[in-house]
């Protein structure tokens, strides 16, 4: 039986390809050899991630990132220093997606013809060793937009999708607590950044309209990562496509990068989706630092499938939940679910939710489709 098409929310490729110097053309355990012994990033020797692995898995299309922050002189996160440098730094993201492109690795979908052709090539191909992974530009975090000018070279190199804020407080809107260790490799300095900080307060003028903006241009809205005072706001002021690519639940975690239910009705009613994320702190409560493994925190697939069923249960139907799994977005095998390997253990997902009860068009519907009819509804 051929396996379901996946289409991921969320994956920071280009981020792992310059930042952390690692070959996506090549398989998951050529990438590990190669980091033995190294201890500069947090996940040296457990990235999950390649294009030879989604292949494998099937998952043949993904929301794919450009991320660089801006930070201001008192804001002691990690980030650059000018919106310019941030700029720039995307600017370099996307050519290596531009090279994955021109090596056959990649295929950039910016309409609905190609995202259809494409779409039609994955599901009717047989074997998928050879096919190009499809992906839909995303920025996560806008700092690096400098002006409207800058957002309308962006759209016009084809980004279609735009979370305003990263983690503490940005150009355009206040993100989520951002001294979570587990997500930020870089020490900050605790005593200038304590905790709760920058994320208190709403979207700044600039972000209003940034929101116009993208509205005109119809970029879809992004709203993970951000604070509840401007996810509320920004529900208010955007008429657009809204999704969270990559997001869970508070009642099954608490913290503020999750989701409320309240906020989670809110999407549904908008007709949006919530991809589940895979980052371990994010998926059970009470993950400590440094110490809390997968294996001693007991955490597996079945704690994504527990968040997925938890949008399902409240949307009452299957058609709001998708899998936006930020794997090795900063984070490897050490905080991942314990029975992932590598990206390609995605197929055993969709197992777990059959055997919760998911009936094979529920399935379906979290494994690509309604991320599919989501991107139809917003492009035709």
């Amino acid at each position: 039986m051929m396996s379901k098409l996946i289409f991921d929310a969320h994956l920071d490729l280009s981020m792992n390809a310059l930042e952390f110097n690692r070959d996506l053309t090549q398989p998951v355990r050529n990438i590990r050899e190669r980091e033995e012994g190294l201890i500069d990033k947090p996940d040296r020797g457990n990235g999950t991630v390649s294009l030879p692995e989604m292949r494998k898995g099937r998952v043949g299309i993904c929301v794919a990132t450009m991320i660089a922050r801006y930070v201001a002189p008192d804001n002691h996160l990690p980030g650059w220093h000018s919106q310019e440098q941030a700029w720039a730094q995307t600017q370099g993201q996307l050519s290596w997606y531009r090279a994955m492109e021109e090596k056959g690795e990649m295929v950039q979908i910016r309409d609905i013809n190609g995202f259809q052709e494409h779409l039609q090539l994955w599901e009717e191909a047989p074997e998928t060793e050879q096919l190009p992974v499809g992906y839909i530009l995303s920025l996560e975090g806008a700092d690096s937009i400098i002006n409207m000018k800058y957002l309308e070279k962006a759209y016009a190199q084809g980004l279609r999708a735009i979370g305003p804020a990263h983690y503490g407080p940005g150009v355009y809107a206040f993100g989520t607590d951002a001294d979570e260790d587990a997500i930020l490799p870089v020490p900050i300095r605790k005593d200038k950044f304590p905790r709760g900080t920058g994320s208190n307060g709403g979207l700044s003028p600039k972000g209003r309209e940034l929101l116009k903006e993208m509205e005109k241009l119809n970029i879809i809205l992004d709203v993970t990562h951000l604070n509840d005072q401007c996810f509320w706001e920004g529900l208010d002021l955007f008429h657009g496509p809204v999704w969270a690519s990559h997001n869970n639940c508070r009642s099954l975690v608490p913290g503020n990068r999750q989701f409320s239910d309240d906020q989670i009705k809110a999407l549904i009613e908008r007709g949006g989706v919530v991809g589940a994320a895979f980052d371990a702190w994010m998926l059970v409560p009470g993950w400590e630092v440094g110490s809390s493994t997968p294996q001693s925190a007991g955490v597996t697939l079945r704690h994504v499938a527990d968040h997925i069923d938890h949008i399902c249960q409240l949307a009452g139907n299957s058609l709001h939940a998708a899998i936006g799994t930020d794997l090795d977005g900063e984070f490897g095998k050490e905080q991942c679910p314990g029975d992932l390997d590598t990206i390609a253990d995605l197929q055993m997902l969709l197992a777990l939710l059959k055997n919760k009860g998911y009936s094979a068009e529920d399935v379906e519907n979290i494994a690509s489709g309604n991320l599919v009819r989501f991107i139809q509804k917003a492009w035709v």
